[in-house]
């Protein structure tokens, strides 16, 4: 009774097995990317990877354009600048990044903590630098209040434990 459907499955099973290992190599051959093209993370976002770099690099010298020539110095030889925040007062160091890329400094000039606040939407690292640079400059308050602040661990604070 259960001869001949039993015969069907051993014949069909490497068939399905083969065809199943075809689909994964079709699969994996249509993720591949080639390395170092781009951050992987970002090939979820729809349509972010085509003209990548000449986003990035566009939105670097538009940063460039913006910035004193103290902070072009400080950015071209340490990847970050500093700005004075309007309100306060209070000196900020944005590094290269999208995020996490704001320490407070002290009176010693030492990152004490961290602030993260970004425009909404993909944008690349030049652009979000200019709208933080522009945030904190013109709007300090209204920057820090959408921001997260984030412990930012220094040489005096390495010791306590969080």
């Amino acid at each position: 009774m259960f001869r001949q459907p039993l015969r069907n499955a051993k014949e069909r099973l490497p068939l399905f097995l083969s065809e199943c290992g075809r689909r994964a190599r079709v699969l994996r051959d249509s993720l591949w990317r080639p390395p170092n093209r781009i951050d992987p993370s970002l090939r979820f976002v729809p349509g972010f990877c085509y003209g990548y770099w000449e986003r990035e690099t566009r939105g670097l010298e538009l940063l460039k354009e913006w910035l004193s020539p103290e902070q072009f110095a400080q950015y071209d030889t340490k990847s970050y600048f500093e700005v004075t925040g309007c309100h306060s007062g209070k000196r900020y160091r944005i590094s290269h990044g999208t995020s996490m890329n704001i320490h407070e400094l002290d009176a010693a000039g030492c990152p004490c903590v961290g602030w993260c606040f970004a425009p909404k939407g993909y944008l690349v690292a030049g652009d979000v630098m200019l709208a933080q640079k522009i945030a904190l400059e013109t709007d300090e308050r209204g920057a820090l209040n959408v921001a997260n602040k984030f412990f930012v661990p220094t040489s005096r604070n390495m010791h306590l434990h969080y």
